[in-house]
């Protein structure tokens, strides 16, 4: 009798893992289906990024103005790059919440037997796969104007991984930010404002050390820069982070699970 009582509570773990991976599952794929209906999306915001790389990259690696070690200018700022696609594709994502708002989808979502969280941890990951459209092209270019990137089948696993996190973790910030304004009109103000600082106070097209003292303080708690550090490692022969992989990873891995459960609280304030 005992051992039946003390498998009970691990069964019911066991069967509540499995239906929030299904509902999880669930909800990337409904994300995901948006995108086979207009691919065109992921092309076109892939011309900024393509820019950054053929303009602004093979400029300043002319000038050899900004010191980067082992590696050329334009090996260092890639990865860069590609965190700023990341960025700027994942943080209007919260803008389809309020849509779906205003479409009555959320009360729809919320009297499912999803859980909260699981219907954010899907959109997030929805967000993330879609992130992965934009790593294919950028290195693909990067590929084109003869940058040293890993081939070996781990990395490469390894860059992918981590572009989902990163998607993952923007997009789920987004939400955060659509579920307190409430509005497209706010959150289209608010998304432009933060986009920009979020970049600029990374290490995506400078090291650290050329930043000023309060810069660099700020640039400790953006995740971006953790994001730049692991696909640097990841991506560039040569290429490493300042605190190392392992911090990287942990770091992306810890502000994406606080974001899941605070936008889990919040989801149900959308339709208030």
């Amino acid at each position: 009798m005992p051992s039946a009582s003390a498998g009970m509570p691990v069964a019911l773990g066991e069967r509540r893992a499995g239906a929030f991976v299904r509902h999880v599952l669930a909800i990337a794929q409904v994300e995901l289906a948006k995108v086979r209906r207009d691919p065109t999306e992921l092309f076109t915001r892939s011309i900024q990024p393509a820019l950054w790389l053929l303009v602004f990259g093979q400029v300043f690696q002319r000038t050899r103005a900004i010191p980067t070690g082992s590696v050329t200018y334009l090996e260092f700022m890639a990865p860069g790059v590609l965190a700023q696609s990341v960025l700027f594709t994942a943080i209007f994502y919260g803008i389809a919440i309020i849509w779906e708002r205003d479409l009555g989808i959320v009360h729809k979502l919320l009297v499912s037997p999803a859980s909260r969280a699981s219907l954010v941890f899907g959109k997030a990951l929805a967000a993330g796969i879609r992130a992965l459209s934009q790593a294919i092209i950028i290195v693909a270019l990067t590929l084109a104007l003869g940058v040293r990137v890993r081939h070996d089948p781990l990395s490469l696993a390894g860059m992918g991984l981590v572009v989902v996190l990163g998607g993952a973790l923007f997009s789920t910030f987004s939400f955060v930010i659509a579920c307190l304004v409430k509005t497209r009109e706010r959150f289209m103000g608010i998304g432009q404002v933060l986009t920009m600082p979020l970049f600029f106070a990374s290490n995506a097209i400078y090291p650290l050390s050329l930043m000023p003292p309060w810069l660099r303080a700020v640039s400790e708690y953006n995740p971006l820069t953790y994001l730049v550090g692991a696909l640097r490692t990841l991506m560039i022969q040569g290429g490493e982070s300042s605190v190392g992989l392992g911090v990287d990873l942990l770091v992306l891995g810890g502000v994406f699970l606080l974001l899941v459960g605070i936008g889990a609280r919040l989801y149900e304030t959308i339709v208030r």
